[in-house]
């Protein structure tokens, strides 16, 4: 009795266990409509190159929504040599569509002396459920382009050992990469030195502006260990880490440490990366730390430095572009209370005894104030004739709203205004990638419209689920093997 009893439930855990892990391995199409986990489709597109297409005629003589969902299921069937082609042109020589994959705030926690094992393990499977969604997301539809909208990590306040622990996971188990694209991730984490932030503030400090910026314009890179590659890496995207409050602070607790870490492990905090330049094709990515924009600041030189680099990018960058711009930023833009779930919101120190020289400085803030958005929605998207779109991070929950330009003021609202004197810009703010909020992929594609001799760009979410069901289905693996194994032994 008891050994059929056991054969059952041995049997029915099995048969749990190969549903949880179908339904979170194959969860874009099994929880999402076809179209939200795939590039939008334009229908102004007279081309077939950007359609999937098999290695297998049979695949490729079924119906369009069945062939899709195989391939994008089953990427190895794709026909890469039709659609990744060692160029920025299909082989139709039409320009190749944008795909980025933006991924809100992971904010990954960090493991102290003092820290519960059963929050240690916690710790361990959230790094392995947010890069399931990576690994899953990126595998099925090869970005160009990867978009980590900042708050990496969940406090700024650690130290450089910690940072480089933090920073080893993030590469290692979240956002995997190969070996030369982590290598100074892995180094770094070896020896594990205190960086030198002394010299690195030193050499900032001595700069010449101008050499600054220079050094932060980038034309045509596809790849940061190869950019003499000057086409999209379908198999290593573009990396691309924002700076979030919890990696360098607020402006009024940011300081050299902070910057000279995330430089060295993550990239620089403002940049413009061009592309197609001279062309009816041209665009442009537009890198913003945001944190820095506004203060009172503990090291002003951030915020001078940030203004520095919009203020050449308009003077210098913007009398030869004639393309759209991709703006990637933390903070939101300005809006007023009602358009996102969070409201504008600055907050100061204020009889902060513990770190008094902190006082009257910018403790936090819910979005850029009014004066500093309009400023650089003029200075980023300077081309009125041209779409742009702006991907922000922050807010969890997520917002959508356009930013119209009215009466030479730009006005925050959920819709296009008809009476706008130029094209609008479009801000999402990310939805956060944390399970609480169902582990999202944003999904932005730009396409480029011939006849208007423009870039169209749609976004739109692929949503996961709570982490629970994550683990459940590597719980139930792991009991699934043990039942079958001691059945298999006692014959039962």
């Amino acid at each position: 009795m008891t050994s059929k009893i056991l054969t059952k439930a041995k049997w029915v855990v099995t048969i749990l266990t190969l549903a949880l892990n179908l339904f979170v391995y194959f969860y874009p199409d099994l929880i999402n409509s076809h179209e939200s986990c795939k590039w939008k489709e334009f229908s102004d597109s007279d081309s077939d190159s950007a359609q999937l297409r098999s290695t297998s005629k049979l695949v490729d003589g079924l119906p369009k929504i069945i062939k899709e969902k195989i391939l994008l299921n089953f990427p190895s069937l794709q026909d890469k040599e039709h659609y990744f082609t060692k160029s920025a042109y299909d082989l139709e020589n039409k320009i190749k569509d944008i795909h980025l994959l933006a991924f809100g705030d992971p904010q990954i926690n960090g493991n102290w002396p003092s820290t519960k094992y059963i929050k240690r393990l916690d710790n361990f499977g959230n790094d392995y459920y947010l890069g399931h969604i990576y690994k899953t997301m990126s595998n099925r539809l090869k970005p160009s382009h990867v978009a980590v909208m900042g708050d990496l990590f969940s406090s700024q306040w650690i130290y450089d050992t910690e940072f480089y622990n933090r920073t080893l996971r993030y590469v290692e188990r979240l956002f995997t990469r190969p070996l030369e694209y982590k290598k100074q991730v892995l180094d770094t984490h070896k020896h594990h030195h205190d960086y030198d932030w002394v010299g690195w503030s030193q050499r900032e400090q001595s700069m010449d502006p101008k050499a600054r910026f220079d050094s932060r314009v980038y034309n045509d890179v596809y790849d940061w260990v190869y950019p003499e590659r000057k086409h999209p890496n379908y198999d290593v995207p573009l990396f691309i880490n924002l700076t979030g409050n919890h990696d360098i602070g607020y402006s009024g607790d940011a300081t050299w440490q902070h910057m000279a870490r995330f430089h060295l492990l993550f990239g620089q905090n403002n940049y413009v990366i061009n592309y197609n330049k001279g062309t009816p094709e041209e665009w442009r990515l537009v890198v913003l730390d945001s944190l820095t924009l506004e203060g009172p600041a503990l090291q002003e030189e951030f915020v001078s430095y940030t203004w520095s680099f919009l203020e050449h990018l308009d003077k210098h960058e913007n009398k030869n572009f004639n393309g759209s711009t991709v703006l990637l930023t933390h903070i939101s833009l300005y809006k007023e209370n009602g358009i996102c779930t969070d409201g504008p919101e600055h907050r100061y120190y204020e009889n902060y005894t513990r770190e008094p020289y902190k006082n009257g400085k910018l403790r936090s803030q819910n979005h850029l104030s009014y004066d500093v958005t309009q400023k650089v929605l003029n200075m980023v998207f300077p081309e009125g004739s041209k779409n742009g779109v702006i991907l922000t991070g922050h807010d969890h929950v997520g917002c959508d709203s356009w930013f119209n330009l009215k009466d030479n003021k730009w006005i925050a609202s959920k819709k296009i205004d008809p009476d706008q004197e130029r094209f609008p810009v479009r801000e999402i703010v990310v939805r956060s990638m944390m399970g609480d909020y169902d582990g999202q992929t944003g999904i932005l594609t730009g396409h480029f419209n011939r006849s208007r001799s423009s870039w169209d760009f749609d976004f739109h979410y692929c949503s996961f689920v709570v982490q629970h069901w994550w683990w459940a289905s590597k719980v139930t693996s792991i009991i699934a093997v043990l039942l079958q194994s001691v059945g298999y032994l006692y014959g039962w």
